[in-house]
């Protein structure tokens, strides 16, 4: 009788096996958080938030479009919002930093438009608040567009076409500053990468990653620590931290976010960047000091540059294998690719088909 009772309670207390094509089904592997951080799984983006103060429309995303690949907003008509954000190398440029007019280099690497709508601020120190506000940014920056907004809105008030334009979507032929920066913004909203090989998976289709893929989303989302920061469908928690790229000589570092709030927990800090369409953007970092992801994986592998006091608590050593990363760089390569083809393939509008 004890034997009995003890078979029924090992019978109890044990799963029951299943027969061939019962196996429980695994959860997918964007549901599960190993060594996770981030408050938001990885999945699909939403739609995109719209202003209430700027609202979307057909002709204002139109002007938008033609502003953006504009050279004539710069001070000597050679550089347009697209010289440094070009659709054709991931929304970017070839770096490591970016150059303006008369061949000024910025000390910082142009960030992707692509996907930008979702950042809670803008620019690598989070200086801007909005997209709108970024806009303006670069037209007046020395080194950059090296114009004066007031001469810009001159330009654009000489040109008959932008007039009408303007006229078309505000129902004034009074051109101002923020009217040129909210359509550069609506137009910049379109610009959103929602087909890629992670986001077919993550909506439940299996076959869209390949096994290597999948393999290296398990270390994204693992041990490679990397949701710490880049979590969520925006793949980034729009916040800023030290990751140890600066230079060890602290005359050629940059202060990042701490030249805007003055925080010394901020000294050195910068935004984290999206991993959407990142293999289009080499090189990386705000300096582009990386040449590839290659390097920025053994960056975070041997857990930064040790010499950096404000180095983040969550840069840590990973200790991945040679094949691990190997598997992360080919997801992060492959399976975060656009093949959206409105975003992935959008074309100048070239200078004869601009406002005359």
């Amino acid at each position: 009788m004890r034997k009995l009772n003890l078979l029924m309670a090992l019978f109890l207390i044990l799963p029951p096996f299943l027969s061939p094509g019962q196996e429980k089904a695994a959860k997918p592997i964007t549901a599960v958080n190993v060594q996770s951080m981030g408050p938001q799984k990885l999945g699909n983006l939403p739609p995109v938030a719209v202003p209430i103060n700027n609202q979307q429309s057909t002709l204002k995303i139109q002007l938008g479009k033609k502003l953006y690949f504009d050279t004539r907003l710069s001070k000597d008509n050679t550089i347009s919002c697209a010289t440094c954000h070009n659709p054709a190398m991931g929304w970017s440029d070839a770096g490591p930093t970016s150059v303006g007019i008369r061949g000024q280099k910025g000390g910082r690497r142009a960030p992707p438009v692509s996907n930008a709508a979702y950042a809670p601020l803008q620019f690598w120190d989070g200086r801007a608040p909005s997209l709108e506000e970024q806009a303006k940014g670069p037209i007046a920056n020395p080194i950059e567009m090296g114009n004066t907004h007031e001469l810009m809105i001159q330009s654009l008030q000489g040109i008959a076409g932008y007039v009408k334009d303007f006229e078309r979507v505000w129902g004034s032929s009074i051109v101002t500053i923020d009217m040129a920066a909210e359509a550069i913004a609506a137009f910049e909203r379109t610009v959103v990468t929602t087909d890629s090989p992670f986001d077919r998976y993550a909506r439940g289709d299996e076959n869209a990653l390949t096994k290597a893929e999948k393999q290296g989303l398990e270390i994204f989302n693992g041990k490679g620590h990397c949701t710490a920061c880049h979590w969520g469908s925006y793949f980034s928690d729009g916040r800023f931290h030290n990751l140890g790229v600066q230079p060890a000589d602290i005359s050629k570092q940059d202060a990042g976010r701490y030249a805007v709030t003055k925080d010394t927990a901020d000294m050195g800090a910068f935004k984290t960047p999206t991993i959407r369409d990142v293999g289009l953007r080499a090189p990386y970092m705000h300096d582009g000091s990386e040449k590839s992801l290659e390097d920025v994986v053994d960056l975070y592998n041997k857990g930064g540059r040790t010499h950096n006091c404000n180095l983040s608590p969550l840069i840590v050593p990973l200790g991945l294998t040679k094949c691990e990363k190997k598997a992360l760089i080919t997801f992060m390569k492959t399976a975060m690719k656009s093949i959206n083809p409105e975003v992935a393939d959008v074309k100048p509008v070239p200078a004869s088909e601009l406002p005359k």
